[in-house]
């Protein structure tokens, strides 16, 4: 499996919205973001993709979701909430890595 990588899994996760929603997808300019700017920015893409999923999942079991729609949706939670742990998994071990460092 090849490694994750974040911002490309962010851009992936917004381009979705964006097509969901109807809106034009524009590039964004990386200048004068900062990393902070771009960590809020994924959690909530994050969160938006989870509360996506957790609505299909509530029309399904209402039975007035379509099947294809809440399958996609519920994978794309699915899928964030892989991403999630896969960086804090690696944010851990940055930091152990950092802690072993002799002073």
């Amino acid at each position: 499996m090849p490694p994750i990588n974040f911002s490309d899994a962010v851009s992936a996760y917004q381009n979705a919205a964006r097509a969901a929603t109807g809106q034009a997808t524009q590039p964004q300019s990386q200048g004068g973001n900062s990393f902070g700017d771009m960590l809020r920015s994924a959690a909530g893409n994050v969160i938006d993709t989870i509360s996506q999923g957790e609505q299909a999942s509530l029309q399904a079991v209402t039975g007035t979701g379509d099947l294809t729609k809440v399958t996609a949706a519920v994978n794309n939670a699915e899928i964030a909430v892989q991403t999630v742990v896969a960086i804090r998994d690696r944010v851990i071990a940055a930091y152990q890595d950092i802690m072993r460092m002799p002073m």
